[in-house]
């Protein structure tokens, strides 16, 4: 495989003038605004095809403007604020969630060094050699805007959708901070653009796959979307953490959300999937797969990947319960995502101290195998199942207030039910 151009690294960054910066800052805040009006648009695309529907196709070209018709009629929508609403909390919080949102795709790497308007530039806005821990530091921050806007809605039902939020947030935030151990142990360096760098002959995606793997699983979580939507789950909590706002400020919830899948996803294709570089090794017989702005086109195209595996995810299956996600975050991803971590140290230290024996790896990986195997399958605590007849006598004044029995057999009485409908007519 043709090496991928490195002189893309800290040392580009800082030299821009101003106002090629402000084209950048610019040009990242119309790509994303544009790529959430699409990502809604084909959302209801896909999930109408998967259940025989047609989806939208009446505003503009196949319907493309119906996302954008939306944006208005919620901008013309009543502004209401609730009787109970701790008002300055109440309207600052839609604007916590939405600006690290916008914030996170500054160190993102859309390609290389390019020619923009005669000035050599990255086509990347800044960089840092802690990059990754900015972004996982800012997409934080968001999480404040959706407790507190839980919190300040002065409804029971909002309040529930902030704690859970916060609780199923923080949790998966630990599984995906884990998981990418292994890509900083590997690349050397926690620079987005020289992560990029590094995959210039495999993609971490392959040959750290499990570490791929719970990425994809917990950034699913993090961003609140189904299956692991819990704290917006309609059924139980109305719309969760979001149920009193209306107008532009939910309109903010909404697109932070839409942001927030686009910024997961960019991260995803940056650490996992070579970034800006050619797919499937395009670049061995085209030789300018990987210059000028062509890259941009393979990183959006990988970014669009995820995004397609987000809607396939929400029309495929249903939501779970919400102490069986906790359970599955702390039980099984993040005592396997250290196992895994443990695993990659070590072969990493064996390889830079002059190689190590083939037998014991391979003996060292069946055993982390049966290990993430045993604390996946075994462990699980069974419900007793009770013998039938079993059952005490039903007490209707157990606890001092009369409560009818559970079970209908009980108290339905076939020839009373005859004779009290025969009265009644």
């Amino acid at each position: 495989m043709i090496p991928l151009d490195t002189s893309d690294t800290l040392s580009a960054f800082g030299h821009d003038p101003v106002w090629i910066v402000i084209i950048k800052a610019v040009a990242i805040f119309l790509i994303l605004v544009l790529l959430t009006l699409f990502n809604i648009w084909w959302e209801r695309r896909v999930v109408a095809r998967m259940q025989h529907r047609i989806g939208p196709n009446v505003n503009g070209p196949f319907g493309l403007l119906q996302s954008l018709a939306d944006g208005v009629k919620l901008a013309l929508k009543e502004d209401i604020l609730p009787k109970a609403a701790d008002k300055w909390v109440y309207f600052l919080a839609p604007v916590i969630a939405v600006i690290p949102a916008f914030l996170t795709f500054s160190v993102i790497p859309f390609g290389p060094v390019v020619d923009m308007f005669g000035v050599e530039t990255p086509l990347q806005l800044t960089d840092m050699p802690v990059a990754v821990l900015f972004v996982m530091a800012i997409a934080s921050v968001g999480i404040y805007g959706i407790v507190l806007g839980g919190w300040s809605s002065g409804s029971t039902y909002s309040l529930l959708g902030g704690l859970r939020s916060s609780a199923q947030m923080i949790s998966y935030e630990v599984s995906m901070g884990l998981a990418l151990v292994a890509v900083f142990l590997y690349a050397g360096s926690m620079s987005t653009s020289e992560i990029v760098a590094a995959q210039d002959k495999f993609w971490f995606g392959l040959i750290l796959a499990p570490s791929f793997v719970i990425y994809v699983i917990s950034m699913v979580g993090e961003t609140n979307r189904a299956p692991f939507d819990l704290p917006e789950a309609e059924g139980e909590l109305v719309g969760g953490f979001h149920t009193e706002y209306s107008s532009l400020k939910f309109a903010l919830f909404f697109l932070a959300e839409y942001i927030n899948m686009a910024t997961v996803s960019a991260l995803a294709t940056t650490l996992f999937l070579g970034g800006w570089a050619a797919p499937f090794w395009i670049d061995e017989f085209w030789a300018g797969a990987n210059s000028g702005y062509w890259p941009f086109v393979w990183f959006m195209g990988k970014v669009l990947f995820f995004i397609f595996i987000f809607i396939w995810l929400r029309g495929s299956l249903p939501r779970l319960r919400y102490d069986q996600f906790m359970h599955f975050g702390w039980k099984r991803l993040i005592p396997i995502s250290i196992i895994w971590t443990i695993a990659v140290a070590v072969i990493r230290t064996i390889n830079l101290n002059g190689g190590f024996d083939r037998g014991y790896l391979y003996a060292a990986i069946g055993v982390l195998a049966g290990l993430a195997l045993l604390l996946f399958f075994v462990g699980e605590k069974t419900d007793e199942v009770e013998e039938p007849g079993a059952e005490e006598e039903f007490d209707a004044f157990a606890g001092g207030y009369p409560v009818p029995p559970m079970s209908a057999a009980t108290t339905w009485n076939t020839s009373t039910a005859v004779t009290t409908s025969g009265e009644g007519s």
